[in-house]
């Protein structure tokens, strides 16, 4: 499979962040994916011109690169017909598992201290309430520790959870996941088969487009406004396609922060159980809204949606604690399809969570504030510092939807990685192909550090020139393909 040019961009990852020449530290990148197989025998690679572009470099090291790795035999460059992995690299045999190519994730696999991360939304630290809850379990003394479906007491804890918000739950329609990753990952291995269409927000929370892609799925993109979901477009996406399954984050939209009107949301719900599609709603964000009450999730309006939820967001994310609510025949035969992979999740750390729940009101307050907190300073240092790129305030959620005002975020994220910040390219999260020119920034991280990183991006954009990338009216990278 050829990777499109983002996509290679981001395997790329930090491949600048070595010591040497920058053409030997690109060719040494390059040479790995040939090695790993990323690459297989007569890939084509991107012109010259456009990779530099994309990577914010000059064209003359990413010449520089080609050129050494011709010279090993590892690429074929002729005049026309432009440059391709050389035939004699031998791709490794069998079937390749599909790896993940997103930022996102790239910078959690690939830690630098010198770097901020502003690309992976989470609490960095535990409450002190986490630890003080390890320290106070009890261990069962006649328990394998094997339970697939989760432990009864945090089934019945997140089951009240949701009968608190107005929707009736038993506890045999909660399966506890290793966080929601896990959880979307599962509805998805056992719902989607290749080739089967997806229905998913553009833009919408990549790591669930990295699961959709791994299945091989087809993803069928819908817009995402400043009132949310394009319900009406997603209604007609329904009707045509007759998609498996139907992903969306109607509360405090990761990454945009918009909040989907009830009606709509309703209107949403209707449609899905009259198409028979399965509708997904991701809840993990939806109860760090700043003001007003709560927004009712889509489960109030009907009795087939699945709830994919997590304290990953709530309290922190090292407590790998998530869930999915839905139909007690479907939590069963994902309580079995998870046996098949883990046997289920951590004991200890959901005896923690189910005492989280006993104090989570407080617990959710006191993050919510720090969240509001963060918001603001985030966006007052980003006018401050960098006053033409658009930053409308956020209703809640973690993160900032911020769009530059020339250029795109994937050559912009490679330079600003240079100056020791990691940001989210907005393309990574769009499979319509748009959001070329928006970054997701969050706020999560001190004062100090915040102030920092936008110090630091503020550096990179006085740097920053666009080339021949999308720049008013230019062509967006991430629809090149290579």
């Amino acid at each position: 499979m050829t990777p499109a040019l983002d996509e290679l961009v981001a395997w790329l990852g930090r491949w600048s962040a070595g010591r040497g020449p920058m053409y030997l530290l690109l060719a040494a990148r390059v040479r790995q994916l040939i090695d790993e197989g990323l690459l297989p025998p007569g890939a084509p690679l991107p012109p010259d011109r456009r990779l530099a572009t994309a990577l914010s470099v000059g064209r003359t090291t990413v010449v520089a690169a080609y050129d050494t790795l011709r010279q090993e035999g590892r690429l074929v460059r002729r005049q026309g017909s432009g440059t391709r992995v050389a035939p004699a690299a031998l791709a490794p045999p069998g079937p390749r598992v599909v790896e993940t190519s997103n930022p996102m994730f790239l910078h959690l696999l690939e830690p630098s201290d010198d770097v901020i991360l502003l690309s992976c939304a989470a609490p960095p630290s535990p409450p002190a309430l986490v630890a003080e809850s390890y320290a106070r379990i009890v261990l069962p003394t006649d328990d394998l520790g094997y339970h697939p479906a989760g432990l009864p007491v945090l089934r019945a804890a997140v089951a009240r959870r949701y009968e608190a918000r107005g929707v009736p739950t038993g506890p045999e329609q909660i399966l506890v996941t290793t966080g929601a990753q896990q959880g979307i990952g599962l509805l998805t291995r056992l719902l989607v088969a290749p080739g089967d269409a997806v229905l998913v927000e553009a833009p919408t929370y990549p790591g669930a487009l990295d699961l959709f892609r791994e299945a091989a799925a087809v993803p069928r993109p819908v817009p995402v406004g400043p009132a949310g979901l394009d319900v009406a477009a997603a209604v007609g996406v329904l009707e045509r396609h007759r998609p498996a399954l139907a992903y969306v984050v109607p509360h405090l939209h990761n990454p945009t922060g918009t909040v989907l009107p009830p009606l709509l949301g309703r209107r949403l719900v209707e449609a899905a159980e009259a198409y028979g599609v399965p509708l997904v709603e991701d809840e993990v964000l939806s109860e760090l809204r700043f003001d007003g009450d709560a927004v009712p999730p889509l489960s109030s309006y009907g009795r087939e949606v699945i709830g994919v939820g997590s304290l990953s967001k709530c309290v922190w994310g090292g407590l790998r604690t998530g869930w999915v609510r839905g139909p007690a025949p479907l939590i069963a035969r994902l309580a079995r399809l998870k046996a098949l992979h883990d046997l289920g999740s951590d004991v200890p750390g959901q005896l923690v969570a189910a005492r989280l729940f006993d104090s989570f009101a407080p617990l959710l307050r006191a993050r919510v504030a720090e969240l509001r907190a963060g918001h603001d300073l985030l966006r007052a240092e980003l006018a401050r510092r960098l006053p033409s790129w658009e930053c409308p305030p956020a209703a809640g959620g973690q993160t900032l939807w911020v769009r530059l005002p020339y250029g795109d975020g994937v050559s912009f994220a490679q330079l600003a990685l240079r100056h020791g910040v990691a940001v989210l390219p907005g393309s990574t999260m769009d499979a319509l192909g748009g959001s070329t020119r928006m970054l997701r920034l969050h706020f999560l991280l001190a004062p100090g550090t915040l102030t920092e990183a936008v110090r630091r991006l503020a550096s990179a954009w006085a740097e920053y020139v666009p080339g021949t990338g999308p720049g008013p009216g230019g062509t967006a990278l991430n629809a090149i393909t290579v």
